[in-house]
């Protein structure tokens, strides 16, 4: 799977540009499922297993990453960008980045010679950054990038050991799972969407879960891990290593309790996040149409929403059993 997840995270899917990331999976699935594009741009798959499944069960990855996009262009040629989705200002200064694919650019500000004092002890505001093309004005600026394109950060994929560094672990991770259970023999039928937009409020997935109409859902995703230096124990969220995070609760859903205490007692390695905070997918899923009875499998992951992401292919491997083990479970009807 580990190159599989490469090929995805060295793609570039801003939220709303996801054309690349959507290519490479329906060329990995389509052998092996049903599947459309809805008008949003999220694939709907159905796989068909050996035995009809005892409850409609949806499986959802997102494919989209935060990035930025360019909203004007200055007298001399600098890019004024917003961002697309969470990311701190100290996750973009003089970060290379990438437009359209194939222009590359460096996040700009004042060089530190330059800095006060007192602006040395606090973070420039974002909308004092602008992107450097090297371009010697406006007019020449303009013929290599259009107001409304995007940009990511650029970033290798290495692996050291048992981590894997990348940008866009959030959500790749979950697409790369995702792919794999479809292109393998299941024991039941089940749905599944690769999702557009999540990291800009849900979007995709509140489409794809009202056109699939799923009574459980599973949502496959990456999420902050914080067992790093200076932070308390209390506090960690998550560690990697100990195997995919379980919600209970986040700020967009209440977890189904069934289904987060099956996965804990399941046997295979995975933690609860212990943390109400953020959200993911689910906050749409599980609110979709009559209500749907939902999960999220979570990959920690540190320096989630950067350029350099950390996970732990343990976690990844352990996340793969657990989603295969609750699906059988769903769909056999042994998990209620």
């Amino acid at each position: 799977m580990t190159d599989l997840l490469k090929r995805l995270c060295l793609l570039d899917g801003t939220s709303g540009d996801e054309g690349a990331v959507r290519e490479l999976i329906i060329s990995e699935i389509k052998d092996f499922c049903e599947l459309k594009t809805d008008p949003l741009g999220n694939i709907i798959a159905f796989k068909k297993g050996k035995k009809p499944s005892a409850k409609r069960l949806m499986l959802d990855a997102h494919m989209d990453e935060v990035g930025l996009i360019i909203t004007s262009v200055t007298h001399e040629g600098f890019l004024k960008f917003k961002t697309v989705g969470g990311i701190d200002t100290s996750a973009l200064l003089f970060r290379c980045v990438r437009i359209n694919r194939d222009i590359t650019g460096v996040i700009g500000g004042k060089p530190i010679h330059l800095i006060s004092a007192a602006e040395r002890k606090k973070l420039p505001k974002c909308d004092s950054l602008y992107i450097d093309i090297g371009a010697q004005n406006r007019e020449e600026a303009l013929k290599s990038v259009c107001i409304g394109d995007c940009a990511i950060m650029e970033s290798d994929f290495t692996l050291m050991g048992d981590k894997v560094i990348s940008k866009a672990l959030d959500d790749r991770i979950g697409c790369a799972l995702l792919i794999t259970l479809l292109k393998e023999e299941s024991e039941f039928d089940f749905h599944a969407s690769f999702s557009v937009q999540e990291e800009i409020g849900l979007r995709g997935a509140k489409t794809a879960a009202f056109g699939i109409n799923p009574q459980c859902a599973i949502v496959l995703e990456a999420t902050t891990a914080a067992d790093i230096a200076g932070v308390a124990e209390e506090n960690t969220v998550c560690k990697l290593g100990a195997g995919p995070a379980v919600s209970f609760m986040d700020r967009s859903t209440v977890y189904d309790r069934g289904f987060y205490n099956a996965a804990l007692e399941s046997g295979i390695d995975c933690q609860p996040k212990s943390a109400v905070a953020g959200g993911n997918n689910s906050g749409a899923v599980h609110l979709t149409r009559e209500g749907v009875r939902t999960l999220a499998i979570s990959v920690p992951c540190r320096y989630i929403h950067t350029a350099c992401n950390m996970a732990d292919i343990k976690d990844i491997e352990n996340a793969l059993k657990l989603c295969r083990f609750m699906l059988n479970g769903i769909c056999g009807g042994e998990i209620e």
